[in-house]
């Protein structure tokens, strides 16, 4: 499992975030603990955000039957406020990316480079499911 004491994948969301107009970046868990946070946004507020955005996932998972199939996969969540975006990716088997961005981003360009980067990070970008955790 990620070392999560010594943020060694933040080198990668800081790679994610040379992108114009991108804020934060934050790697977590299915069950909201942080993987991996970028240099921009401190510990304890990527640790707050990693919690709200595993429920976020949760919500938009819960909703796979609005979209025809209640089978189908969950794979992306972008979250529209009045000053950006959030940008909420499957990242491997148990594990999301989220990013922010002003309003004024290239949503499309932003959605392909996470994409871009979880498949070219893999299994690094991926944690497995911790023991008794539910479902």
């Amino acid at each position: 499992m990620t070392d999560f004491v010594d943020n060694k994948l933040g080198w990668m969301l800081d790679d994610a975030l040379r992108m114009p107009e991108t804020r934060y970046a934050i790697l977590l868990s299915a069950d909201g603990l942080l993987i991996a946070h970028s240099a921009r946004i401190d510990r304890d507020e990527a640790e707050r955000q990693a919690a709200g955005m595993a429920g976020l996932q949760s919500l938009a998972r819960s909703t796979a039957e609005f979209c025809g199939d209640p089978n189908t996969m969950w794979r992306q969540t972008v979250s529209e406020f009045d000053d950006g975006y959030v940008f909420l990716v499957a990242a491997g088997p148990g594990a999301y990316l989220a990013v922010s961005a002003t309003q004024h981003v290239d949503m499309e360009a932003v959605s392909y480079r996470l994409q871009e980067l979880v498949q070219r990070l893999g299994k690094e970008l991926s944690t497995p499911p911790r023991q008794g955790a539910g479902t």
